[in-house]
């Protein structure tokens, strides 16, 4: 059996840090650009580690203060109450002090080495960096400066380099401070968080665990499939964040405007998606949506009912028998990783790059794939064509206001962020990967605006053997331009994955049913369809092969 470890983030919005007290209203704690005073009652430290476990949760996320207040005591606290922890950045990326050079918080080394010492660190979150390097003014106002580094004046190719250099710096940078403390480095893995299904590989291949969050205003098809390429390319842990944040509101309690962007059936949904990946790690991230702390005592909400449930009765009730590791694609998605999710500029923050035609080719690969249901111009929610509702309850409703029990009575029809996108067993893997690596996929489609040459010779040695491989023009016409038959599979060259009719024609019977999203893990297939009709909810049918 294979169980991921269950973890629950700490607050940004409902109560103080248990911890470190009223330093808690003095930063900003949400990446909304604003300072949020606490809602809540401050619980006591144990109190709150208690109400953690009660729930059911195996670690804490906590979010590090930059001018470390309470950190030794949660430490302490944490190795007395036998809870694993995971220390995250994203305080530290909102207000500084910045890494020279960067927007990017990195845990002080005596900090990392308190918390190894304990014995409870598994791990270093690094909160959404895919965004942070391509979006650097985010939070830091002064200047331009990606969470990597700047890559200006640099080729695609080579902001890439850099980039994955940068993150492999950083990397053996811890390992070598646990290393020399006489503490072991794989226990406390550097974890990527991902809003955007891009730099998955890059990251991977610098040496990070891949995280993807779920929910948020994903196309969970294409973000999960792509971190599970990403994953299994490079060997990583793969572990995944529920995250609440999110486009919607609805009559369901919320903190904030887009807090939870969610509703919990679409949470209780998401946690049994993201649990039938297999991941070694599945944490919700904010644990304020879950919990009100209001006269000494916790109460859950309906989305902390939701966890309960998740915890207490379908993981134990549904023992996993694999892992994300296993993972065998029918359909493989070769691309560049070059950083474009539909902004097409500042690919891996390069404002000097101007986004080649071709990086766009991936979304017509996905809006193939995905019987035309994921957009033909972007890869995440953040391109022009959606309205978020959350926009419209921040304008309508004052902040003094929250957090409203009740909700907001926002039409069904009206939200935007459904759960369904039907792929049909795809992976996804970069320009580098290997032969050995493909696995035996019926389908291979190569995208992108760059392949490396021993991937294109393993692609079309693939072909040979009986795949069918279509591929842009622009990545083939050095080495085999024609189309036609190639051994015992099919070879076709196109311009365009969008408007080709032969193109169309060559995928249609490896696409599966537009109902059914399918992914494999050895040989069980997790079935998913849509439980409403418009796919917010999911209903599941494990299949064992």
């Amino acid at each position: 059996m294979s169980k991921p470890k269950l973890g629950l983030q700490g607050p940004v919005i409902a109560w103080q840090d248990s911890w470190a007290g009223e330093a808690s209203d003095e930063i900003m704690r949400t990446g909304t650009g604003s300072v949020y005073p606490s809602q809540d009652d401050t619980p006591p430290p144990g109190r709150f580690v208690e109400a953690m476990k009660e729930l059911g949760a195996e670690f804490y996320v906590h979010h590090m203060f930059p001018s470390l207040a309470g950190q030794s005591e949660m430490i302490r606290d944490m190795a007395g109450h036998g809870m694993d922890v995971c220390l995250g950045n994203e305080y530290g990326n909102i207000n500084g002090p910045f890494v020279e050079g960067t927007n990017r918080y990195d845990v002080p080394d005596d900090a990392l080495l308190e918390a190894a010492r304990s014995g409870k660190l598994i791990g270093l979150l690094y909160d959404e960096p895919e965004h942070l390097q391509i979006n650097a003014s985010q939070y830091r106002k002064d200047e331009f400066l990606p969470h990597w580094g700047g890559t200006e004046g640099k080729s695609l190719a080579q902001s890439q380099e850099w980039v994955t250099e940068a993150v492999a710096e950083r990397v053996n940078r811890v390992r070598g401070v646990l290393a020399g403390a006489g503490l072991d480095p794989d226990r406390v893995p550097l974890v990527s968080e991902f809003v955007f299904p891009t730099l998955f590989h890059t990251k991977a291949r610098g040496g990070m665990a891949v995280c993807p969050k779920i929910m948020k205003e994903s196309f969970q098809s294409l973000q999960l499939s792509t971190a599970l390429g990403a994953a299994k390319q490079y060997g990583r842990a793969m572990w995944i964040c529920a995250d609440l944040w999110g486009p919607d509101a609805g009559p369901w309690f919320t903190r904030t405007s887009g807090f939870p962007g969610h509703s919990p059936e679409e949470y209780a949904s998401a946690l049994r998606m993201g649990y039938y990946m297999g991941p070694t790690h599945l944490f919700t991230e904010n644990i304020d949506v879950l919990l009100q702390y209001e006269n000494d005592r916790f109460r859950k909400t309906e989305f902390g009912d939701v966890w309960d449930e998740f915890v207490r009765g379908f993981v134990p009730e549904h023992p996993l028998t694999w892992t994300h590791g296993q993972a065998e694609p029918d359909i493989v998605v070769i691309h560049s990783d070059n950083s474009n999710y539909g902004q097409n500029e500042r690919l891996f923050g390069n404002r000097g790059l101007t986004a080649p035609a071709s990086t766009q080719s991936v979304f017509h690969v996905w809006h193939l794939l995905s019987h035309g249901t994921i957009p033909a111009h972007g890869s995440c929610m953040h391109i022009p064509g959606y309205s978020f509702p959350r926009q419209q309850l921040k304008a309508q409703v004052p902040k003094d206001r929250f957090p409203l029990k009740e909700g907001w009575p926002f039409p069904l029809e009206e939200r935007v962020h459904p759960l369904h996108y039907p792929v049909n067993n795809v992976l996804v893997f970069d320009d580098t990967v290997q032969e050995h690596q493909l696995g035996c996929p019926k389908l291979i489609l190569v995208a992108g605006d760059r392949i490396s040459e021993e991937t294109l010779k393993a692609v079309r040695r693939r072909a040979e053997s009986g795949a069918t491989v279509i591929i842009a023009r622009w990545l083939s016409s050095d080495h085999w331009p024609a189309s036609g038959r190639a051994g015992e599979g099919n070879w076709l060259v196109t311009d365009s994955f969008l408007t080709d009719d032969l193109v169309k024609e060559a995928v249609e019977s490896f696409l599966g049913s537009p109902d059914c999203w399918m992914q494999r893990f050895g040989g069980t297939e997790v079935r998913m369809y849509k439980e409403d009709a418009q796919g917010f909810t999911l209903d599941f049918e494990i299949r064992k092969g």
